[in-house]
């Protein structure tokens, strides 16, 4: 996420992008570290309370106000807002209750984890509306603040760790018997990136030889079928690849295993909407890789259809977390 700047006079641009530019070439920063800071960005950031009277029962309660590293309210420039509403379990009354807004979401990020969120975020906290009544939820009858994650002078806790969802839950819905996958083996004999194999690691050879580049960390990301292409590819030469991002388009059984016995790292995009690669097809391999221990993501945009590159392109969470790998 990239930190915003203030307005304030540039005084040697050109040193600045040739730090910037060593910097990216040896791949010490990520997409956010390449931020300029604004003059008063070792300001430290502030989390406040901010009373006011709530219309349901006209009594007063607060909200957190968190206030951005560099914030500072002489300068011209302005902080965007981010107004965050927790879940269910995080409920109170608005007072001694309110540190329980701090379970997870934005404001566990920025404040708990120290991660540089340039927004003023804004997060009050649900009444009870009697759900801490004797029919109330397990997860608010039995919470203590002793599991509330707290700020750390030095450093910073743990993260939240993931449910064991399949362990939990079984494997995920919606899938189709293996069986019942579309066969597109014809159809990738003669039409796909398949048939261009070895083309792509021949160009990728002449590259890392000519061009100081770093064989280590190479990723494979395409959509559609590009998607289809870094599949067969990363299956094929799993030897070669630090992580994997495809979107919209599924492996096949053979596929996800042998990416997933290579322990290439994965992150796989669906649209909820696509007509052309359905999200139910992405199943059985996704299944597939997380019985074998694959280190992996599974994202579907519910409300988009075959087009899902254009929002996951355009953010920076996916080029940050294929940085994070290389080759072990």
């Amino acid at each position: 996420m990239k930190h915003q700047i203030a307005e304030a006079k540039v005084v040697s641009t050109m040193r600045s992008l040739t730090v910037l530019l060593v910097a990216l070439l040896v791949g010490c920063v990520t997409l956010h570290d390449t931020h300029t800071n604004s003059p008063d960005s070792f300001a430290e950031e502030q989390l406040l309370r901010h009373a006011y009277t709530s219309v349901v029962d006209s009594l007063e309660r607060d909200a957190y106000i968190y206030l951005p590293r560099g914030y500072d309210d002489d300068s011209p420039y302005k902080w965007p807002v981010m107004i965050y509403l927790h879940g269910d379990g995080e409920r109170g009354d608005g007072k001694e209750d309110l540190d329980y807004v701090m379970g997870y979401g934005p404001l566990y990020e920025a404040w708990v984890q120290k991660k540089d969120m340039p927004f003023i975020l804004i997060v009050p906290q649900l009444h009870m509306f009697g759900k801490d009544g004797p029919d109330g939820p397990s997860y608010i009858l039995n919470r203590t603040k002793a599991g509330i994650p707290r700020r750390q002078e030095e450093g910073t806790p743990p993260r939240n760790t993931d449910m064991p969802a399949l362990k939990t839950f079984g494997p995920m819905q919606g899938t189709v018997s293996v069986e019942t996958l579309p066969d597109w083996t014809d159809y990738d004999n003669k039409f796909s990136w398949k048939r261009t194999d070895p083309d792509v690691i021949n160009i990728l050879d002449s590259i890392l030889k000519k061009y100081n580049a770093d064989a280590d960390r190479v990723y494979l990301t395409g959509a559609s079928e590009g998607a289809a292409g870094i599949w067969y590819y990363s299956s094929v030469y799993p030897e070669r690849i630090a992580a994997l991002l495809p979107v919209v388009g599924y492996p096949s059984i053979e596929q996800a295993e042998a990416v997933a016995k290579a322990g290439i790292p994965v992150w796989v995009f669906s649209g909820g909407r696509d007509p052309t690669s359905e999200t139910k097809y992405f199943f059985a391999g996704m299944n597939r890789m997380e019985e074998l221990g694959a280190t992996m993501r599974f994202t579907t945009e519910q409300d988009m259809w075959h087009d899902v590159w254009n929002r996951v392109y355009a953010g920076d969470d996916v080029y940050n977390w294929l940085l994070q790998y290389r080759k072990r």
